[in-house]
């Protein structure tokens, strides 16, 4: 009987897309025999996971999840082949899972590392390969992101194309309760619907600012009026770009006398204390 070490399984595992624990168990079963533990795995059902590995993923769902404490937020893209797999409530399972596991887990999350997170003592590595087995067709984590604010905020647009999260500064008011998240999730949806470019102008990243003011120059100097002139057209041109897509100074889609800021600085007055903007993350499924 060959002895069953770290390294024979990771053989095992690259050869069969198996998890770790799987091949383990098969190698064990096999007196550490790789031919003979393939064989196992195959008996399984396993060994078929390294067959769907490599195959395009288009399609998919993401999810995002905040802690009970409504301070922690986590959203990931988990990608598949086919839309049927990807509106799936199996699969979808997997992604609140995969989703969990990174919540919880200490320090930053990437896509590189995420696989070691663990859920319950289970690995995401394992969740992934469950997953492929269990729904019969590759698929990966394509992007994660992990937050921590005063307050977070997630939400999830038709059943899993469009995931949202927000983070808030919160001064004097409890990020679980009714009115907060009443809140939080009105501009969580705005985020989905309107697709903002930053959450602040100042957030808007340079070479934006400088592409859109050197065609807003460009169209000003057309209009043949003196340069003071120009200089303040394109200024007022730069102005509505921000208007229109910088969260905070967007109208608020469900109250267009209002911009997003002012609703959310009514809300916080509403629940005696300070309520702030501070950043968001959006994924759309394949962008």
């Amino acid at each position: 009987m060959a002895e069953v070490t770290a390294a024979l399984v990771k053989e095992l595992r690259e050869i069969t897309g198996a998890g770790m624990m799987e091949c383990k168990k098969a190698l064990t079963e096999a007196e550490g025999e790789i031919e003979a533990a393939i064989d196992v795995l195959r008996t399984r059902g396993l060994a078929a996971v390294a067959k769907k590995a490599g195959r395009e993923t288009n399609e998919g769902t993401v999810m995002a999840v905040t802690s009970p404490s409504n301070k922690d937020g986590v959203i990931v893209e988990l990608k598949c082949e086919t839309d049927f797999v990807g509106i799936n409530e199996k699969f979808h399972a997997y992604a609140k899972k995969i989703a969990d596991a990174a919540l919880y887990a200490e320090g930053d999350v990437t896509v590189e590392n995420i696989k070691e997170c663990e859920l319950d003592g289970e690995k995401v590595e394992d969740i992934l390969t469950d997953c492929i087995h269990v729904m019969g067709e590759n698929s990966e984590i394509a992007k994660v992101t992990k937050v921590h604010a005063d307050g977070v905020a997630s939400y999830i647009h038709g059943g899993g194309k469009i995931g949202v999260l927000v983070t808030f500064d919160i001064d004097g008011i409890d990020p679980v309760e009714d009115g907060f998240l009443t809140c939080a999730r009105d501009v969580a949806m705005q985020v989905a619907a309107t697709n903002p470019v930053a959450a602040k102008r100042e957030d808007v990243p340079a070479e934006i600012v400088e592409h859109e003011m050197s065609i807003y120059k460009a169209q000003a100097a057309e209009s043949g009026k003196p340069e003071n002139i120009q200089v303040k057209i394109a200024e007022g041109r730069m102005h509505k770009f921000y208007a229109e897509n910088c969260l905070v100074e967007q109208a608020f889609v469900k109250d267009g006398d209002l911009t997003v800021e002012e609703y959310v600085n009514k809300c916080a007055k509403e629940l005696g204390g300070s309520l702030k903007i501070n950043s968001f993350v959006r994924i759309a499924l394949g962008e």
